[in-house]
């Protein structure tokens, strides 16, 4: 399934205007989710992938 850059941006605007307005309630869930969806349908897929392992092996060795 592949959805256009535009529409990931669209949702993913939504997805920021929920967050900033009045926190996340149900429906704003949803819209997240399918954000998150169709964002790992695009191209940028695997830079995300890399970034969110990058982090957690960051944090992962953080020693108190």
């Amino acid at each position: 399934m592949i959805l256009s850059m535009s529409g990931v941006v669209l949702l993913g605007t939504i997805v920021f205007l929920f967050f900033r307005k009045d926190g996340l309630k149900g429906s704003h869930a949803c819209v997240s989710a399918l954000f998150g969806f169709y964002l790992s349908s695009t191209a940028i897929a695997p830079s995300i992938k890399a970034g969110g392992e990058s982090l957690a092996s960051l944090l992962g060795g953080i020693k108190f």
